[in-house]
């Protein structure tokens, strides 16, 4: 059985701003992202909806594919969000 430790996620807001971001604890993450707990981008557009994640067991394939969506196009991201997740349903509300 193959263990992941480091998740690429996709976050949005209402107004459907995106925002991609790695971590070695996705739950933990998302929760602080949602709490608002930091300063910075998340905090500012109010991203608090996962709408994507992928999961890996190097961080540096981790890494390399968070580096690929951030240069893909709007166009690009919203068509692999639509295949995965086509209602953009907050995959996160099933951990509460």
């Amino acid at each position: 059985m193959r263990e992941y430790n480091f998740y690429v996620y996709m976050l949005s807001s209402f107004k459907g701003v995106l925002y991609i971001g790695v971590s070695n604890n996705l739950q933990r993450r998302i929760s602080e992202h949602k709490n608002e707990l930091m300063e910075g981008f998340t905090k500012k557009y109010k991203c608090k909806k996962l709408i994507y994640y992928e999961c890996y067991s190097d961080v540096r394939n981790a890494i390399a594919r968070e580096k690929q969506l951030k240069n893909w196009s709007r166009s690009k991201k919203e068509s692999l969000i639509s295949k995965l997740n086509p209602s953009r349903a907050d995959l996160s509300d099933e951990w509460k």
